[in-house]
């Protein structure tokens, strides 16, 4: 499994990890990681291990834990991304001179159709910041925000709006 340069090490370690590997599983299927990436995720945390060896009082304990959160970590990374995807293609859309008027026309009216099934906050934010071009700082004084906590909010009502792109069939998931 591990290849270490302290042998006194070895056997241990592939002890636990033949005795964990279920309940690694597990946390795995629970927050639905890709198996690419299950292997890499488990492959770092047994990595952490080995340097932290002599200071870790439960391995077993401390496996379970570090792979449900670095599972954690892996989906905001990806949601940070999907929010990111949204964020440019919204930009993109709005903002493209050069397109034919009619297809802009009918996807604009489409994403209004989308922002418009939003909780109100979120409707009235990405208005502010992408149909009227509002700075972060713009909206967060606009709408009582704090503006060290208007990406935040601007970043869950991307993802809320993500959500609503995908139910209704506008974004497809990779792979479909």
């Amino acid at each position: 499994m591990v290849t270490l340069d302290r042998p006194e090490l070895r056997e241990p370690l592939n002890r636990l990890l033949l005795k964990v590997r279920p309940s690694l599983e597990r946390v795995l299927r629970h927050y639905d990681v890709p198996p690419e990436d299950a292997d890499d995720i488990l492959q770092d945390t047994q990595l952490t291990l080995l340097y932290k060896w002599d200071k870790v009082q439960s391995p077993e304990a401390w496996l379970i834990g570090t792979v449900r959160k670095k599972c954690i970590v892996y989906w905001r990374k990806r949601r940070g991304r999907v929010c990111e995807a949204v964020d440019a293609a919204i930009l993109d859309l709005l903002s493209e001179p050069q397109r034919p008027a009619q297809p802009k026309r009918d996807l604009t009216h489409d994403l209004r159709r989308v922002i418009g099934r939003l909780p109100e906050r979120c409707r009235r934010l990405l208005t502010l910041r992408y149909g009227l071009g509002y700075g972060p700082s713009e909206v967060a004084a606009k709408m009582g925000y704090r503006p060290s906590s208007i990406r935040k909010v601007t970043n869950r009502c991307l993802s809320a709006l993500s959500r609503e792109l995908m139910t209704v069939g506008f974004l497809r998931k990779p792979g479909e």
